[in-house]
């Protein structure tokens, strides 16, 4: 007989001693409707029989690749359109645009963003230790190109604070290999001119040019290396992998960066001049120096902070209570930059208060330019977690908002257009960029319905290059820097969710707590390894541990459930089921034998191995099919005359939440098996899902018989038709023992 598919607790099951009648039919399985008998079926003495479908034969390798060939070779222009369409989603929504029901939203939203997306830009290149020119290129260049290939319709691709301080690292790192002086970033005390003149760096630098020019070469070859493998990614569909960065894995991240993104910027709110620490515990290392350098802070600079801060943060708060009611959210950081440049430039406070200021910033766009190969090659290791982060969070805040409103995204075509977004604006003085949460949500909230937003998100932005950009020349640093703190305010307060995770999972709040930590005591890369060991760890220890029970009928019905957890439950007189709430393979079988055997009260391998020893007796009596695989009641007479070793006589195995067995998993069962054949007793699998029951059968666990054979009498139904063959035979056993 063949069992099926189906793993209900409460169907009835044909066994060899207990044959199923309709009568005996459930009329339903699990929840779901009663399972429809073929015609075709037979009878055996009154009982149902399940006919299994036979699987198509799978097609050989060579049929397969040459039929892989034949569709690779075969073109048409139906075809050549679709595989546009798949790069381009663009081209297949955008005909269908309805500008009369979408228009208004996309064009309020795409204001609104484009409006914040200029002072963040602007300060974040701060955080990347670039000239403000290369934020904008990057902003204008990065919403053009996801409008193209981009699945999700509300994603605000653009600068993102993360990725600016992973390229600033590496940025500083290369500027002091080189012989440049990272901490000058700018007009401060004592400086005339602007960030553009590089006449008190080095004359030259490796490549030909002054500080800021070489820091921009290594930006944009970070940024090209990160893009192609985020392509490799996507080509080779490798979307999954960012499913392998959890929450808690990417809220501590975000938590430990904040703090190191928030310690960075503290120089800037006191207007003093500090090193830019690089390497492990580079925020302790920057904390201390800046106590050191407490004593020549920049009055004027303290003070812009403090106003700025305090207009910021109401800001924000007044957006977030009033939020139902606005249709669209307070442009609190333009309002800030704009009256903070305006009492800059004719207060003349960087001429009087020496306070650092934005400098100048040029209009217009630079010439393309390749990235160099040797930069390329020195930060090859340094792309690898700026892609990976990059990705992640742009394709989780893809199916994020995907979720909330009724639509599905690629994550492979995700990944491609992520990484498009990096590669080709690299030619053009770009850095890394991807997804932003605050951006996105604001872009929601303003009324986006589809990614043409993003081009008038781009206007904005080349409306501020062409015209505006030199407007900003006098704005102070330390406003730039309030704004860059202000924002990081959402993942800062994600620390307020750790005692309600550890509630939830001690191990996830591990996760979150280690990943922030290691991020702010040692560096970001290493922090985001830790997360991911800490993650895959946590995953594994699940596995090898999960719950293990024993189960006993539920009154008279067919369900059975936890011995431990409910009361009332009479377990079934010699017969023990036992659950294994987890997949069985070579991390757990140790776990799964010491959980069976405590729970059971018999360690069955010792006990089996010690009576291998007595004698010729037990030698003789071990290889008989003591209550074998048929549960045949006819076995032979040295079997009959062993004794009990043990005060049950079967061991029915729940299968249904075993997800998966691998070799060592079947040889466990195997093992098992035999023990408990040697000690009289029976054991049975019940509910197994039919990748289960064919690795059973492929690793040689089904004993041979003819046709579906095999399987009678060692995988049943249901855990309750288990039992009741169990009890049946058992029944008929002693029957004949008696007589004899």
């Amino acid at each position: 007989m063949d069992v099926g598919t189906g793993c209900g607790q409460g169907a009835a099951e044909l066994g060899p001693c207990h044959p199923l009648t309709p009568a005996m039919m459930p009329t339903s399985v699990s929840g779901f409707p009663r399972m429809e008998v073929s015609p075709n079926c037979t009878q055996d003495g009154g009982g149902l029989v399940l006919v299994r479908r036979q699987p198509p034969v799978p097609p050989g390798l060579r049929e397969m690749l040459k039929a892989r060939l034949w569709r690779g070779r075969a073109c048409s222009a139906r075809g050549a359109w679709a595989l546009v369409q798949d790069l381009l989603p663009a081209t297949r929504w955008l005909p269908r645009y309805r500008p009369r029901e979408a228009l208004a939203g996309d064009v309020m939203s795409g204001l609104v963003i484009g409006i914040i997306l200029v002072p963040q830009a602007i300060a974040y290149s701060l955080l990347a230790g670039l000239q403000p020119i290369y934020s904008l290129y990057t902003s204008f260049f990065a919403n053009l190109i996801y409008f193209l290939m981009g699945t999700s319709r509300h994603v605000s691709m653009g600068i993102f604070s993360l990725l600016c301080l992973m390229v600033g690292q590496v940025v500083d790192r290369e500027l002091l290999l080189a012989g440049f002086d990272p901490a000058r970033d700018g007009p401060g005390p004592g400086d005339n001119g602007s960030t553009a003149n590089t006449s008190a760096a080095p004359a030259l630098g490796p490549q030909g040019c002054g500080q800021d020019c070489y820091a921009i070469r290594v930006a944009t070859a970070l940024t090209l290396v990160a893009g192609i493998y985020q392509v490799l990614m996507g080509i080779l569909r490798l979307g999954f992998v960012s499913t392998y960065l959890s929450q808690p894995l990417l809220d501590g991240f975000a938590m430990g960066t904040s703090v190191t993104i928030l310690t960075s910027q503290l120089k800037h709110l006191l207007g003093v001049r500090v090193p830019r620490h690089q390497g492990p515990g580079m925020v302790l290392s920057t904390w201390l120096s800046l106590v050191r350098s407490a004593g020549q802070a920049n009055l004027c600079d303290m003070l812009t902070s403090a106003m700025c801060l305090a207009v910021l943060l109401a800001g924000k708060e007044l957006s977030d209570r009033c939020r139902h009611r606005l249709k669209v959210p307070l442009p609190t950081e333009l309002l800030v930059i704009v009256t903070a440049t305006l009492v800059s430039h004719f207060g003349r406070l960087h001429e009087r208060f020496g306070s650092s200021v934005a400098g100048d910033i040029p209009t217009g766009f630079m010439p393309p330019r390749v990235p160099d190969p040797e930069l390329m090659w020195r930060v090859v290791l340094d792309a690898v977690p700026l892609a990976l982060v990059g990705s992640a969070f742009s394709i989780s805040l893809a199916e994020m908002f995907a979720r909330s409103h009724g639509y599905s995204v690629r994550a492979n075509q995700e990944l491609l257009a992520v990484g498009c977004c990096n590669v080709l604006p690299a030619f053009f003085h770009c850095f890394a960029t991807s997804a932003a949460l605050s951006k996105s949500l604001v872009k929601t909230a303003t009324g986006c319905h589809t990614q043409l937003s993003s081009v008038v998100s781009a206007a904005v932005v080349l409306l501020v290059l062409l015209v505006l950009a030199p407007l900003f020349r006098d704005l102070q640093r330390s406003v730039l820097a309030c704004v860059i703190i202000v924002s990081l305010r959402g993942a800062l307060r994600k620390v307020r969710d750790v005692p309600r995770l550890w509630r939830l999972s001690p191990a996830d709040a591990l996760v979150w707590v280690a990943t922030a930590a290691t991020c702010v005591l040692v560096s970001i890369e290493v922090g985001l390894l830790a997360g991911i060991f800490l993650s895959l760890l946590s995953l594994a220890g699940r596995t090898q541990r999960p719950r293990a029970t024993l189960l006993a009928q539920i009154g008279d019905s067919g369900f059975y459930e936890d011995t431990a957890e409910f009361e009332g439950l009479v377990p079934e007189p010699g017969v023990h089921v036992f659950r294994f709430a987890g997949p069985l393979y070579y991390a757990n079988k140790d776990f799964f034998l010491q959980s069976l055997y405590s729970l059971t009260g018999l360690d069955a391998g010792r006990v089996a191995t010690a009576r291998k020893g007595r004698g010729p007796e037990a030698r003789v009596s071990e290889g008989d099919p003591v209550e074998g695989t048929d549960l045949s009641p006819v076995t032979s007479t040295a079997a009959r005359l062993m004794p009990t070793v043990a005060s049950f006589h079967t061991v029915v195995i729940d299968c249904a939440p075993l997800l998966f067995l691998d070799v060592a998993g079947v040889a466990t069962l195997q093992d098992l098996r035999q023990d408990y054949r040697a000690l009289g007793i029976t054991l049975l699998l019940a509910c197994c899902s039919p990748s289960v029951r064919d690795t059973l059968k492929r690793g040689g666990f089904l004993e041979e018989a003819p046709g579906d054979a095999a399987e009678e009498g060692q995988l049943f139904h249901s855990v309750h038709s288990a039992v009741q063959v169990a009890r049946a035979c058992h029944g008929d056993q002693t029957a004949t023992d008696s007589a004899l």
